[in-house]
């Protein structure tokens, strides 16, 4: 089904509309039972509320805590923190909501959303529970909190119900408004389709927000008004153009056009005859990487899943021709890669292990919205899960899909109490370590990847570590890998300890999530491809991008792309839809000359014009380089 104009209008509806019931039910919810007013900001005390029951109080304490966490580093007053509560919880809610009813929809799950408390799966569960569950709504509930606590092992961001963003749950009321939503006919094709998820994220955030924002202020103020004002989502046709010019590129190269490729993917440019010289090995798939540094809900990953399902069906028989060891892993000696062949029983065994391969070794994603990060994962798994629908494996056979690489890039945790807390536990190095590390990921939430962390970490490393020997080449990460290890286990350790406050759990996850991103930016990619961000950069990250990115500040498009191309290995593509004034205005000279002319080779460009992004006030261009060796 093609999301033309009059079908996504009818989604932003379900969208807009959705999201009223669940903020405003949360919203009382708040007021009412926990003594928190997102309207005035204020936070009742906890001995005050005497009305509710334990459960309720141990989630009213739990929201204080998280309200605590959001508000400690001072810039977010408590209301902005309630209303950022308040918006997560809805945002969540929506998003199980949704990803039950697409799964339905795939076969993965029996009906447990389409057709409310008459669906299939529930009833089953009803008869099978008996009258111990009480009152249809309590009863619904419970069965939907199993569905959710069994896809939790899969898909913990969002589906883990003692997540902060998943603590509130519809009282029934507004539950049914929002079972009635979703059920609507008008959008019922949708659900099927896998752009939907994307276009929910796109639509949460309405015009009329992004417009306040801009009136507000030409640059973004923060984190997550430049997530919002850049919430554009790609047209399939835009991500396949890019994808088979990047990944399909580097594949038909790579097999000297002796690919499948060749014909399935439909927007690769090659020319009649053209037949490149073939790689005397060809790659181990397993070490080929993808990144989307502004991914959102992860447009390009999901149709980058399907080359990369074709890949790895030609390395097999490639390996099969060729032997043992005829795929190149050079790239990634670290992972000690044993050949397919001695992986796995046969071809159909390896087939059935492919889903599970592409997201856990080949598709990379970073973006500043916590919310994308959470929407990206539950594309992907969707995505393997319809791989395997597709294919006939049967849920008992299917592969237990690990965290993937998908990153918030988030504020990382500043309770003072809290890091001095944690640096106690440590021995004097680490814990100056762990203080160094927070400090170089401050930028993060406005910059993303754009923060240089692997050309800051040898310099940290060195002032930590230096008089301790002679470490510490750029080169040579041995000693903060070490280090990073110890860490790892340390936060792990903090937020599982028995005396640890939720508080307490919400610092360490984020740290570890920064811990994540620096190992993401110290990997050296083949494919990067991105929507990014374009215009002004906020206020707090001008002076970084003035020091790091001399050619490329002007524009976050610019910096974007002089980022992408650092990223890649040489040899690497680079494919990006942006704004098509950088390719003329006087004040993107400097990024022409300096940055795509001396350090790639343009490969292709498509003058696409305007209307091309919905709602985004922009002609755009579509165009992918080769990063020069």
């Amino acid at each position: 089904m093609a999301f033309d104009q009059t079908t996504r209008n009818r989604l932003q509806r379900f969208v807009n509309d959705a999201r009223r019931v669940l903020e405003e039910e949360f919203t009382r919810q708040l007021q009412n039972d926990f003594g928190l007013d997102p309207n005035a900001g204020s936070v009742a005390e906890l001995t005050s509320l005497r009305h509710i029951n334990d459960a309720q109080r141990e989630t009213a304490r739990i929201l204080r805590d998280t309200l605590a966490h959001y508000t400690a580093s001072g810039d977010m007053t408590a209301m902005q923190g309630l209303d950022r509560i308040v918006r997560e919880q809805a945002f969540t809610v929506l998003n199980r909501l949704a990803a039950l009813r697409m799964a339905e929809a795939r076969g993965l799950l029996v009906e447990s959303v389409g057709n409310g408390f008459q669906a299939k799966g529930f009833q089953l569960y009803a008869r099978l529970a008996g009258t111990g569950l009480g009152e249809t709504g309590d009863a619904y509930r419970v069965y939907l909190f199993s569905v959710f606590d069994e896809l939790a092992q899969d898909l913990p961001g969002l589906f883990d119900r003692y997540s902060p963003q998943g603590r509130l749950f519809p009282r029934e009321a507004a539950l049914l408004q929002v079972l009635n939503l979703i059920n609507d006919a008008d959008i019922a094709p949708l659900w099927s389709e896998d752009e939907t998820i994307g276009w929910i994220y796109q639509y949460f955030n309405s015009k009329e927000e992004r417009k306040a924002m801009r009136d507000a202020s030409q640059a973004p103020r923060n984190s997550r008004e430049l997530a919002v004002r850049n919430q554009f989502f790609t047209p399939r046709y835009v991500v396949e153009f890019l994808v088979d010019n990047t990944l399909g590129r580097l594949w038909f190269n790579a097999t000297g056009g002796q690919t499948d490729l060749r014909d399935s993917c439909q927007y690769l440019l090659v020319k009649p005859e053209e037949a490149p010289q073939a790689a005397a090995k060809l790659r181990d798939p397993r070490t080929l990487k993808l990144l989307d540094p502004a991914c959102g809900s992860m447009h390009f990953g999901l149709y980058a899943f399907d080359l990369f399902a074709e890949i790895y069906r030609e390395a097999w028989a490639w390996e099969q021709q060729h032997g043992p060891g005829s795929l190149d892993v050079s790239t990634q000696p670290q992972a000690e890669l044993k050949p397919l062949s001695q992986t796995y029983e046969d071809e159909a065994s390896f087939l059935r292990d492919v889903p599970r391969l592409i997201i856990e070794h080949n598709i990379y994603g970073v973006d500043i919205d916590p919310r994308a990060a959470q929407i990206a994962s539950l594309a992907l798994w969707l995505r393997a899960q319809r791989a395997w629908h597709d294919a006939g494996v049967k849920a008992k056979d299917r592969s237990l899909i690990g965290r993937g690489h998908v990153i918030a890039a988030t504020t990382p945790p500043a309770e003072k109490a809290l890091r001095e807390q944690f640096a106690a536990q440590l021995d004097q190095l680490d814990a100056k370590l762990f203080e160094k590390t927070l400090q170089l990921l401050k930028g993060v939430p406005e910059l993303g990847v754009l923060l240089q962390v692997e050309r800051e970490l040898p310099q940290l490393i060195k002032a930590v570590f230096g008089e301790h020997g002679s470490l510490f080449k750029e080169a040579d990460m041995e000693q903060w890998l070490k280090a990073e290890v110890r860490l790892r286990q340390a936060l792990t350790d903090f937020a599982q300890a028995a005396q640890a406050s939720y508080q307490g759990r919400l610092f360490a996850r984020d740290a570890l999530e920064g811990l994540r991103l620096i190992d993401l930016c110290r990997e050296v990619f083949d494919v990067v491809v991105m929507n990014p961000p374009f215009g002004m950069a906020s206020h707090g990250a001008r002076e970084y991008m003035a020091d790091r990115f001399p050619d490329s500040k002007n524009d976050l498009l610019s910096a974007f792309v002089e980022r992408g191309i650092s990223l890649l290995r040489p040899g690497g593509h680079i494919g990006a839809i942006t704004s098509r004034t950088c390719f003329f205005l006087s004040s993107f000279s400097n990024w022409r000359e300096e940055i795509v002319l001396r350090k790639t080779n343009p490969i292709a460009i498509a003058d696409l014009g305007a209307g091309i992004m919905d709602d985004a006030m922009v002609e755009a261009a579509a165009y992918t380089l080769e990063k020069l060796s």
